[in-house]
This record gives C-alpha cells, sequence and structure tokens, in this order.
C-alpha cells in the first residue's frame, strides 16, 4: 500500500501491478485494546481529525503478548517489547497505517523500517500513590503494589518498613485489587489515572527528584513505516517532548538498559536549562545511584548528548 497527498487528500493506492487503484481518505491507528491504551490512541484520533478535515480515523484494537501473561513480573518474561510485536506486525502487514504507544512501554531499539515519527505534548510524568477508597493513609501491614522495579527501588527509600509486590492487570483491575484489600496502596502514573479520570483517586504526587519516572513517561510515541509521508501528524506532534525523549531514551539506552531495567530518566526545562535527572542499578553491587546533568536547551543531537554525558558519569562511578 502506497500513501501519497493528492489535493490536500491523504489517498491509498491498492491493488497489484496492471490492477486498477482505488483511492480513499482513511487513516488506522494500531493499538493495545486495553482500556488506557484506547484512550491514548482515541485522543490521537480526535486530534488528526481536528487537523485534517475530511480525513476519516479508525483504530485497530490488538492484544498484545504482554497483555496475555498477566501471572509474572515483564523483566521476567521478555521485557516490554511484548507489549509492540502485534501492533508492528499490523504495520508491516498494512493492517494499520501507524501505531500509538505509551512512550514508557516502548523498547529502546527500534526496527529501522518501522522508525518513531514523533511524540505528543506531554501529560504530567509524576509517578503517584493511590489508596484504597475511603482511606487517608496507606495500610503498611499489606504490601505495595507496583509492577516497575524502578519504582520498588526507589519506595525503598520512601517507605523503608513497606514490603513491596508485582501487581500486574490493566489500570481498572489493579484498582479493584486494591479496593478488595490485596494491598495496602499502589504507585501508578499520574499521565494514565489523569487520562482514564481517576485524578480524584490520587492521595499523593510524588517529585521527580523523590521518584524519578521511567523514561518518556506521560509521552505517547507514535511509530510508522519507512518512506511513508506523515504530515498529517504535524499539528499532533510535540518538539518539546521530542527533545525530552530523545535526551531519556539515549540515557537509558546507553546504560545497556530496555524499558523494563531498573533505571529512570526525566529531562525538563527550567529556564533556559535543559535538566536530565536520571537512575541507575548496578546489578552486580545492588547499588542504586542517581544524578542530573543540564546544558542549555538546544536542539536533538545537544539532547542526546547530555543523554550519553549524565550515564557516563553515572557508569564512572563504579569504577
Amino acid at each position: 500500500m502506497v500513501r501519497y497527498r493528492s489535493g490536500g487528500v491523504w489517498k491509498q493506492k491498492r491493488g497489484k501491478r496492471g490492477q486498477t487503484l482505488s483511492t480513499d481518505t482513511r487513516v488506522i491507528i494500531g493499538t493495545r485494546e486495553s482500556a488506557l491504551a484506547m484512550v491514548q490512541a482515541q485522543m490521537t484520533a480526535d486530534a488528526v481529525r481536528r487537523a485534517n478535515p475530511g480525513l476519516v480515523v479508525e483504530l485497530l484494537p490488538l492484544k498484545t503478548t504482554g497483555d496475555k501473561i498477566l501471572d509474572r513480573r515483564l523483566d521476567e518474561i521478555g521485557g516490554k517489547g511484548l507489549f509492540v510485536k502485534e501492533l508492528d506486525l499490523a504495520l508491516r502487514e498494512g493492517r494499520s497505517d501507524l501505531s500509538v504507544h505509551s512512550g514508557k512501554d516502548l523498547p529502546m531499539e527500534i526496527p529501522e523500517d518501522l522508525p518513531l515519527i514523533g511524540f505528543s505534548g506531554r501529560e504530567d510524568p509524576r509517578d503517584v500513590l493511590v489508596l484504597p477508597e475511603g482511606q487517608t493513609q496507606p495500610d503498611l501491614s499489606k504490601p505495595i503494589g507496583t509492577s516497575s522495579k524502578r519504582r520498588e527501588l526507589q519506595l525503598r527509600k520512601l517507605y523503608p518498613h513497606a514490603k513491596v509486590e508485582s501487581v500486574r492487570g490493566n489500570l481498572q483491575t489493579r484498582l479493584r485489587k486494591l479496593d478488595e484489600g490485596q494491598y495496602g496502596a499502589l504507585v501508578l502514573a499520574a499521565a494514565g489515572m489523569k487520562r482514564m479520570g481517576y485524578e480524584h483517586r490520587i492521595s499523593r504526587y510524588f517529585s521527580t527528584d523523590e521518584m524519578i519516572p521511567a523514561a518518556c513517561q506521560g509521552i505517547l510515541a507514535l511509530q510508522g513505516r519507512k518512506g511513508e509521508d506523515y504530515a498529517f501528524l504535524d499539528a499532533f506532534l510535540d518538539s518539546g517532548a521530542q527533545m525530552e525523549a530523545e535526551c531519556e531514551r539515549t540515557f537509558v539506552k546507553e546504560l545497556d538498559g530496555g524499558c523494563s531495567s531498573p533505571i529512570a530518566a526525566h529531562a525538563c526545562r527550567e529556564g533556559d536549562l535543559l535538566v536530565l535527572r536520571g537512575l541507575y542499578y548496578d546489578e552486580e553491587t545492588g547499588e542504586v545511584r542517581t544524578g542530573q546533568a543540564a546544558i542549555p536547551a538546544a536542539g536533538a543531537e545537544e539532547c542526546r548528548a547530555l543523554g550519553r554525558k549524565l550515564a557516563g558519569d553515572l557508569r564512572r562511578r563504579s569504577m
């Protein structure tokens, strides 16, 4: 399928050589079928429709391997790349035109034929504490639930006497388990809680110094096919979020970490500076290292250089 633009309308050519080619004005967005993923894909679809009147935008929900295996931690079953395999296949087969991912769920290695198109504006990147309905303090006689080793490492400092246990499932499933009494509290991403309309359930926001977020937390990543024109997304993509994402993803990649590794990275503008805070867990020594670095806000290559610099600084601390 070849996409091209004609008179301001997006069209698609289909068919084999010698066949009559039909055209339409349809874009299909591949997404995980979880409620949060669907909300995020719908946000993208609505923005594309507003910017491109007359363009028909449809969603293609897919159940991924990561959504099917819920009894083990992601780092035990192959990492968060399990959330994208089915979406990648749909792109390659032409069943979808682009995929929408939670940026923090995206692997560090991206297939050359399926490049990242860009990134959305950033929702609140912080992690939050969520309590059972009606409670005002966490019940530390029960475990704090999180699916993230990154969060677990940082919770040990914030709640040194608490037990931390893994919790899997979509957001509604996790909240149900919390309210049923299986956990004394949960730690979740503010972005997902807000996008799903659960902001009222948030008990505490952790600052990005208290708990450094996952790389690209709160950002949507859009992925497409190499060589195709995605100008219809221009109004949706955010250059500031892209700089932050470039910086954070470079930091994680330099430390040989996938998106399931206990590594954290958060970049943000502070005045005229781009400041990167990072966390690195040395599996050999069990040491958790944190640090930060900054540069004058600049272009993509400078952002990637900042990520490499902080990664090198934290790695050298062990030498």
